[in-house]
């Protein structure tokens, strides 16, 4: 297949640009303009207006590939290799990339052409860069190590600096991967730790708890240190996740799901937890004072703690902490809800209103992606999304459109639109917290007891008595289930 040469600045002989993850986007989100000639329209490429918006799966695999004068722009790597592993899983993409670039460059030949593999060796190293920098979590696998170092076997006898490149890139994946799964490992343990004392907790009187204004009284400090678990969660999350939470059986392929060993979405799974947890952690912290006016400083407190959260732009645990104020156990309690000045939850609960599809949420995040996009500091960077709003949008767009045309061509322009909004998330996700930690908070909300459902409601009903017949009956019930009371 033949490729014009792109007038693109990464498409210049020599070694393509490194692009920051940033350029991909545009102000208005990622750039889905794939310019190109007549001729790739021949080749199963379909174009509208411009835009690549369907093709044939190994006209696509073809358009990743590389030349001696062409390198894809790195808007169309990002969306194939997110949309890809809906077809056919990475290890088996990078074989059928190493195989044509074999074929294509001539790598089998007794003798190799030096000048034309110069041209070419920047380019195929750069792909295989990016491809490590975006989806490291593809590189676990042995068989994607062993057709890197292939690759790379092949070229460099033409340029001793190869070896040098691919030291580097293999250096920068494992420190990344090792990075990672750190990372995974101290959530898996902190979650452990969770459960064991959940138990333990039923059995002993509220008095004894430390609770979160022990820890932490300023809610400007817990907003902040709220953020930075949120981004350390965050910056853990793979953008292939996205994808493969929705993988289904490729049509084309009767054989297997891709990925069907495993769902590989653990880090994605672990933060909708850590969602949870916080939700249920406000709720038992409002719930546990025996007074009530512990109780409304309480909720005071949180609802401060909320609206700094939305100031910074961390709407995930902004959602957290007003979910877990409206679960029933802590919003029936209505002596204590009479003690507080409730004007600022309301403003919160109408920025969160789920009403016209989330819209004030939405025009709020827009402004904070703007804000993001135009910061001069990390603080202003800050952009988290309520995150199972943003699953939910992903799910539709998935739900929404097919993933191959009636033709079998792969529907390119859907995986745009996926690209578009996991793209931006990969920004957001990229930011360094900016604020200082506090290992004994965070250590605090990792690891605080919360009560279970049951349980708050009858720390609720402990606090508050019932208040008709069918509290009174399910009091008693928990009475006798979880303190052994009658």
């Amino acid at each position: 297949m033949k490729h014009k040469k792109n007038k693109d600045v990464a498409n210049k002989e020599g070694m393509p640009q490194t692009l920051s993850s940033t350029s991909m986007f545009t102000p208005c989100g990622f750039s889905p303009h794939l310019h190109t000639s007549k001729e790739d329209e021949q080749g199963g490429l379909i174009f509208q207006d411009g835009n690549l918006t369907s093709a044939s799966l190994d006209a696509l695999i073809q358009h990743l590939i590389p030349t001696t004068d062409y390198y894809p722009e790195k808007a169309y790597i990002f969306t194939f290799l997110l949309s890809s592993r809906l077809f056919i899983e990475p290890h088996e993409l990078l074989s059928r990339v190493c195989h044509k670039c074999i074929e294509q460059q001539r790598l089998d030949d007794p003798v190799l052409d030096k000048a034309r593999i110069r041209k070419f060796g920047p380019k195929i190293l750069q792909l295989l860069t990016e491809w490590t920098e975006t989806f490291p979590y593809d590189f676990q696998e042995e068989r994607m190590i062993g057709h890197l170092k292939d690759m790379i076997h092949r070229i460099a006898p033409c340029d001793e600096a190869y070896w040098k490149k691919m030291n580097q890139l293999l250096q920068t994946l494992n420190q990344k991967l090792a990075t990672l799964s750190h990372g995974q490992e101290g959530i898996v343990k902190i979650s452990a730790a969770v459960s064991d004392k959940l138990v333990a907790f039923k059995s002993k009187p509220p008095s004894i708890q430390r609770e979160i204004l022990s820890v932490c009284s300023d809610p400007y400090t817990l907003a902040q240190q709220l953020t930075h678990v949120e981004l350390e969660r965050l910056s853990h999350i793979g953008p292939e996740e996205f994808v493969q939470a929705f993988v289904h059986k490729d049509p084309l392929d009767g054989t297997k799901t891709c990925f069907s060993e495993q769902k590989k979405t653990s880090n994605l799974e672990a933060y909708v937890k850590w969602f949870n947890r916080l939700c249920y952690l406000v709720a038992t912290e409002i719930c546990m004072p025996a007074k009530k006016k512990q109780r409304a400083q309480v909720i005071e407190f949180f609802i401060d703690v909320a609206r700094e959260c939305f100031n910074i732009g961390n709407f995930n645990s902004l959602m957290a902490i007003i979910s877990g104020m409206n679960m029933s156990p802590v919003s029936r309690l209505k002596k204590t809800w009479s003690k507080v000045k409730t004007a600022k939850f309301f403003i919160l609960e109408h920025q969160m209103d789920p009403t016209g599809n989330f819209y004030n949420y939405r025009t709020a995040l827009r402004g904070a992606a703007h804000r993001s996009l135009t910061a001069h500091s990390n603080r202003e960077k800050i952009v988290i999304p309520f995150f199972s709003l943003l699953i939910k949008d992903i799910y539709f767009l998935n739900e929404g459109c097919a993933n191959r045309l009636p033709n079998g061509h792969v529907n390119f322009e859907k995986f745009l639109e996926l690209a578009k909004q996991v793209g931006e998330f990969i920004t957001w996700k990229q930011v360094e917290c900016p604020f200082e930690q506090d290992p004994n908070i965070i250590h605090y909300l990792h690891t605080a007891p919360i009560f279970t459902e049951d349980g708050l409601y009858l720390a609720s009903y402990e606090s508050e008595s019932p208040e008709n017949q069918t509290e009174k009956d399910r009091w008693k019930s928990l009475r006798s289930t979880i303190l052994g009371k009658t």
